[in-house]
């Protein structure tokens, strides 16, 4: 009785599959075609149980193909970054994640070179127990090894995960630690010549550094030297003389009247007094 209450559901959920791949396919009508295989997925609900594509409930396998095409549209569609929680909003725990949804996002996010965001999740699934009696264990382990683990260097990470596992004989293993050390000697290449072009623009923006303070240099000496010629040009001016007249003339303007028949003489010495400092100022000697 379970499974016929199930019939339904699973033939409008195949209906809207049927929908959502032509519109991939035929029409490419991404946007579209994602909002089929929501509707699907929803129309299927929770599942009795943890739902995987191994599993004959044709429920189960018609979910796992809804999101085999949500993921192929996003793809299309360069909406890649919501893939995962895009899947994870319906099987909810890594671990019910089926095996061929698994596989694309591995793939997927290992294409668009970000296969940090898939470490978590494909730890979790290897890990699980029911995963582990899955056929398609093997095939997933070494997809999580060479487009996960070894591009991230984890390479201790990766051995612990082969000598772990029992799906693989000695041979296998054997060939696995290989093809890690064999990584781990590239990871090691790679990251010296990274170091080693580091170094060399460092040495370079040093050198570029050198130049420009050494210009600096050269230019706050001609300053200095400059600033003693001009203070010592300054220095040879009659500062006695200028404050002396300046004097008189404050006695001339503000004290006396100019007016007047005995303010004649002081104001004749102040006209002498500017006159000597104006050539003082502008002789030959202290012009530029």
């Amino acid at each position: 009785s379970e499974q016929l209450a199930w019939t339904p559901v699973s033939a409008q959920a195949t209906s809207l599959l049927e929908e959502a791949a032509d519109l991939l396919v035929l029409h490419r009508d991404f946007a579209a075609a994602v909002e089929r295989c929501e509707a699907g997925c929803d129309s299927l609900g929770p599942g009795p149980g943890p739902e995987r594509c191994l599993f004959v409930t044709s429920s189960a396998e018609v979910k796992c193909s809804l999101c085999v095409v949500g993921i192929q549209a996003l793809a299309e569609m360069n909406r890649w970054r919501e893939v995962l929680s895009w899947v994870l909003q319906y099987y909810h725990v890594p671990e019910h994640l089926p095996s061929k949804v698994l596989e694309l996002c591995i793939l997927l996010y290992s294409k668009v070179r970000e296969p940090q965001v898939m470490l978590e999740v494909g730890s979790s699934w290897l890990r699980d127990q029911t995963n582990k009696s899955l056929p398609e264990y093997g095939s997933l382990l070494e997809l999580y090894l060479l487009h996960v683990l070894l591009p991230l260097g984890r390479f201790e990470g990766a051995e612990e995960l082969v000598r772990g596992c029992d799906v693989f004989d000695s041979d296998q293993q054997l060939a696995f630690l290989g093809t890690i050390c064999e990584s781990r000697c590239q990871w090691t290449r790679r990251e010296e010549v990274r170091l080693a072009a580091e170094e060399q623009q460092d040495a370079a923006t040093e050198t570029v550094l050198g130049a420009l303070s050494q210009k600096l240099l050269t230019m706050l000496t001609l300053l200095r030297r400059a600033l003693r010629s001009m203070s010592s040009h300054f220095y040879l001016l009659p500062y006695k003389k200028m404050l002396l007249a300046t004097f008189l003339l404050y006695l001339v303007v503000v004290r006396l009247d100019p007016a007047s028949p005995t303010s004649l003489p002081f104001i004749y010495k102040l006209v002498q007094l500017f006159r000597q400092a104006w050539a003082a100022v502008f002789s030959p000697i202290h012009r530029p």
